[in-house]
């Protein structure tokens, strides 16, 4: 059966954004040399996390989803090299803007956008102010390689995220991320193995594997600063990791699955056979009253 390499890049972002994609790219050449026909860059790579910080000027950053330069380099890019790329974007929609992501199918074809459907709003992430909640659902793509099934970072933490991809057929996840150290005042915390650890359960609990990518490096805010934990990583359908980077090392993992395979022990393992969606009613509440 064939087998389909999933890759995952990290690497610093600076402000000079030209160097970044710059980087994106090469990155992205050395994951399709490795074998890659997925490769997952990080959230929001072609700047720093801008979010640590409330400041009306970087809107400016943001570009409509239509004729985006970004995602016209990316698409022409998978086109050369056959290669599928989840692309994470600052997107301007009007006067609405989105943390968002373009499915790019290995012959260039754009084909749709995902926008995160969770917002999280704390010290140094302050997304709240810039992004609108995603308003697309959870998407799945049938790409060159397989269902992809893409979210972006926060919403790696809700397993009702992962398990609608995985009902509407997705073949693996994919998560770009940037995630790091808590600035103060929140309490002192390393979150790196619990947010490791988090999408591990969704890749067991939905039998897929999932791919994580995340940014390294100190970034610096006006009142703060982040030391993004790096820690890239790429889980297999019982949750194993099978390929995983350093907390500072800038590179390139990847790794093979075969999508039948899985699949047919998805369905042999009972998982979806034995869901009772009937009871999950208070799934779809706030405070879990029926």
């Amino acid at each position: 059966m064939a087998q389909i390499v999933l890759a995952a890049a990290q690497f610093p972002c600076t402000w000079d954004r030209q160097t970044n994609v710059a980087k994106a790219k090469a990155m992205v050449r050395e994951a399709v040399r490795k074998g890659a026909n997925i490769v997952l860059l990080p959230e929001l790579f072609e700047t720093p996390y801008f979010c640590q910080d409330q400041s009306a000027d970087h809107f400016a950053l943001a570009a409509p989803f239509e004729n985006n330069p970004l995602i016209g380099e990316f698409a022409a890019l998978a086109k050369e090299l056959s290669v599928v790329l989840p692309l994470s974007f600052f997107e301007r929609a009007h006067n609405s803007y989105y943390n968002a992501l373009a499915l790019i199918d290995a012959d260039g074809q754009v084909l749709g956008r995902y926008r995160k459907s969770h917002i999280p709003d704390g010290p140094g992430y302050q997304e709240k102010f810039y992004f609108h909640p995603g308003d697309t659902g959870f998407r799945v793509w049938p790409s060159k390689f397989g269902r992809v099934g893409a979210a972006i970072c926060w919403d790696q933490w809700f397993p009702e995220a992962a398990r609608v991809m995985a009902l509407k057929g997705a073949d693996a996840l994919f998560y770009p991320t940037a995630i790091g150290s808590e600035p103060p005042p929140a309490p002192p915390a390393d979150s790196r193995d619990h947010w490791r650890r988090a999408m591990q359960g969704h890749a067991a609990a939905n039998y897929l594997p999932l791919v994580a990518a995340n940014r390294i490096g100190v970034e610096k805010g006006r009142l703060s600063e982040i030391r993004f934990y790096g820690s890239s990583f790429i889980a297999g359908p019982t949750g194993e990791i099978v390929a995983e980077l350093g907390r500072d090392e800038e590179g390139v993992i990847a790794a093979p699955f075969d999508f039948a395979a899985i699949a047919k022990a998805r369905a042999s393992w009972g998982l979806y056979r034995d869901r009772r969606p009937d009871l999950y009613g208070p799934l779809l509440t706030a405070d879990g009253e029926d």
